[in-house]
């Protein structure tokens, strides 16, 4: 299996699950987004802050058009859902856009970044870090879906192979 084909399937189910979690989450009350859960990032709106947080220090490392002034991992970047859904679904659309004009041979292209809590010069391959992305959405989501249920939401199946046209996105690419 290639990466690229391999990338844009995660970038299709990062944008289904994104949205299906959004769209649960909006039923909610700033209240009850923003009680405090005991969660890692506090409550469910900090989880969804911190997922975009991250996403957006990794694509302004990798040279995309986004900024993320953030000091810590734990930073509110919107205080507003309304503010933090549109701002998701743009990165979740720069994401999917920025996937599909990679090549295979981008893949082992060296990044060098810096992290939040460091000056050390980092540098890692382009694969190594998307794969990294995706993993740390899919990581938060999990907790996420567990603080929605612990409040009442069902969320229903998340799994890949669940979403919509899996079979047919898969068939052709990885039969």
């Amino acid at each position: 299996m290639s990466a690229v084909p391999y990338f844009q399937l995660k970038t299709q189910y990062n944008h289904w699950m994104n949205k299906r979690l959004y769209d649960l989450c909006q039923s909610l009350s700033d209240e009850e987004r923003k009680r405090n859960l005991g969660a890692f990032f506090s409550s469910i709106h900090g989880t969804l802050n911190h997922i975009l947080l991250a996403d957006l220090l990794w694509l302004s490392r990798l040279g995309l058009p986004v900024e993320c002034k953030a000091t810590s991992l734990s930073d509110i970047l919107y205080e507003d859902f309304h503010q933090l859904t549109v701002a998701r679904q743009e990165i979740d659309a720069l994401l999917t856009n920025y996937i599909d004009t990679l090549t295979d041979a981008d893949m082992s292209q060296l990044i060098q970044y810096k992290r939040l809590q460091s000056d050390d010069v980092n540098e890692l391959p382009l694969g190594l870090i998307l794969t990294h992305l995706f993993n740390h959405q899919t990581h938060h989501r999990g907790q996420l879906t567990t603080l929605m249920t612990q409040i009442g939401i069902e969320v229903g199946v998340t799994d890949m192979i669940s979403m919509p046209l899996a079979a047919t996105l898969l068939a052709p690419k990885y039969g």
